[in-house]
């Protein structure tokens, strides 16, 4: 039987559910010890490590590129490279995009158990390919700065390489280009200004959002090839729309910043009490469906909410003691609330075990 590895308060749990099973019958006491052989403590939480140090090793190769550009040592090098033509550097990071995710494809079918190391690779490709999509936009398209179609090809790459290689990081990817192509592409039609029929970029990105949402939930499960990935639209989708309706409850639909800066805040109060009621819909709806990630998403939001009509409304008109005196009691209240929540579920566990 395959070893469980499991921290000390799981092996507790788990022992106590056996001896239960065991008194009322269901198995028999050579079964339950076959059972408890089968649980190991879990000395350290080494996936956690390998994500960590795996992310660190990216983020510290993205500082190392940067450091290079930094070096006054070489700058001279650099130069070098001014008059090189787009087409060899659209070529280069192609290249390495392609090394990228061809030795991410085989750690995936040769050892599937290390995940991290693999979507690292993925994620290193995915640079790579961005890079390389925008100097092939620099190149196609240098008179009429319309890089929509960069950002579009970039959209089916992602789409392509999320299917072959069975990468969620990838579909991220996707629709974060997605993202930035219904960005440019309205700009563009709106003559790079920052309305688009009459919505400036909060509102228009609030709507892109519900329609992810959407799709994922009632598009996407329909396409085969796409419904593996139909949980990550679904987040992304509400994270677009939330944190793009944040920002509509800050600016409203105003696309100068002269003319927002003399708006008093309770005149786009509508926009805010939107997003709170959105965002506490979001949660009731996760708790009573046991969607953790609408539950979660909509409660993260409820309170960021709450607290920006909080900054909004008192911060000029109350003394700056009592301002962040209320704040701190606010956030002991959620705190208790949280820890409630919290044994509540730990009492029901142990109930149910």
């Amino acid at each position: 039987m395959k070893k469980l590895d499991l921290n000390k308060q799981e092996i507790e749990t788990v022992e106590s559910a056996i001896q239960h099973w065991q008194e009322e019958g269901y198995l028999d006491s050579e079964k339950a010890k076959e059972l408890k052989d089968s649980i190991e403590e879990k000395s350290f939480e080494w996936g956690m490590l390998a994500k960590y140090a795996f992310w660190i090793a990216l983020g510290s190769l993205i500082l190392s590129v940067i450091s290079l550009f930094a070096d006054d040592a070489l700058v001279t090098f650099v130069k070098g490279f001014y008059e090189t033509p787009n087409i060899v550097f659209c070529v280069f990071f192609a290249a390495l995009a392609a090394m990228f995710y061809f030795l991410g494809f085989r750690n995936k079918e040769k050892n599937p158990e290390n995940n991290f190391s693999s979507e690292t690779l993925m994620l290193a490709g995915a640079f790579s390919t961005a890079a390389s999509v925008g100097f092939l936009g620099t190149i196609l398209d240098r008179s009429t700065s319309h890089y929509t179609i960069s950002f579009l090809l970039s959209i089916i790459i992602y789409a392509v390489l999320t299917v072959k290689l069975q990468s969620k990081l990838l579909w991220v990817f996707t629709l974060v280009a997605l993202g930035i192509w219904f960005a440019t592409e309205t700009a563009y039609h709106s003559g790079w200004g920052f309305r688009f029929w009459g919505m400036n970029y909060p509102l228009r990105f609030t709507i892109f959002g519900l329609i992810i949402t959407a799709f994922s939930i009632w598009g996407q499960p329909k396409i085969k090839v796409l419904e593996p990935y139909t949980s990550t639209s679904y987040v992304v989708g509400l994270l677009y729309t939330m944190l793009s309706l944040w920002c509509l409850s800050i600016f409203g639909n105003y696309s100068d910043f002269e003319a927002w800066t003399g708006v008093r805040q309770y005149e786009i109060f509508y926009w805010g009490l939107l997003g709170i009621a959105l965002s506490l819909g979001l949660c009731l709806y996760g708790m009573k469906t046991k969607d953790f990630v609408s539950r979660d998403i909509g409660f993260v939001f409820f309170i960021l909410n709450l607290y920006t009509r909080f900054v909004e409304y008192l911060w000029d008109n109350i003394n700056r003691t009592i301002f962040f005196l209320i704040l701190a009691i606010s956030f002991w209240f959620v705190g208790r609330w949280a820890e409630k929540i919290w044994k509540k579920k730990d009492v029901k566990s142990k109930e149910l075990s």
